[in-house]
């Protein structure tokens, strides 16, 4: 699954679709967008309102709108976020409800940043191969079922 199909399954097709499995690629590559869009958005707010903010205490219009932009941006993307972070688990054999106790383990000081790395590394190793009891691989039958096996 390459990068534009990726994010027209996670924000398009999928959109709030908890049940199923995600490839690494589909999680990797949904993740890549968020980031890039995340660092454009950011990028615009300190270019257009660090020194109107420094000098007077205040926004500029641009740098206002763009905080609009970014907090729209952020709750559009919250529930396919969790719906591919779901989908990801499943593809590993685990239950959805992993990633709640993530969620809430890294709200927690300290404990929070060895949760982190541990969710990390359970999003980068592999799927199970074959079918599970969360439905079909999501890399069979694909010409990218070879590169991953």
């Amino acid at each position: 699954m390459g990068f534009g199909e990726a994010v027209r399954t996670v924000f398009k097709k999928k959109y709030a679709t908890f049940s199923g499995r995600a490839s690494r690629s589909e999680y990797w590559f949904s993740f890549l967008f968020v980031m890039l869009v995340e660092c454009v958005l950011f990028g615009v707010v300190v270019a257009f309102g660090a020194m109107d903010y420094t000098t007077t205490g205040e926004l500029s219009g641009a740098a206002a709108g763009a905080v609009g932009v970014l907090i729209v941006f952020f709750l559009a993307i919250i529930i396919p976020m969790i719906s591919v972070n779901v989908r990801r688990f499943h593809d590993r054999n685990m239950s959805g409800w992993w990633y709640l106790g993530f969620a809430v383990l890294n709200m927690i000081p300290y404990v929070g940043i060895i949760s982190s790395i541990a969710m990390f590394v359970l999003m980068a190793l592999k799927g199970t191969s074959g079918d599970n009891r969360f439905g079909p691989d999501p890399l069979r039958g694909s010409a990218s079922a070879e590169v991953f096996a």
